[in-house]
């Protein structure tokens, strides 16, 4: 029986989280501590570093003269 409430705690939790995804996202991003850190981990990925630092730094080609 503990383990059946366990578990419906667990999937309600994570189906809040779900639902409420960005809202929690933006709200521990609101912390300059927490997003720095966010941002220190994810820069250490390889994956995500090779997709996101080429597109920061590339010269816009849709510049009309």
């Amino acid at each position: 029986m503990r383990i059946v409430v366990f578990l419906t705690c667990v999937v309600t939790v994570i189906s809040m989280l779900y639902r409420w995804r960005y809202r929690v996202m933006n709200t521990i991003l609101a912390v300059s501590f927490l997003r720095k850190l966010v941002v220190t981990l994810s820069m250490n990925m390889p994956n995500i570093r090779n997709k996101i630092l080429p597109n920061l730094f590339n010269q816009s080609t849709n510049t009309s003269q």
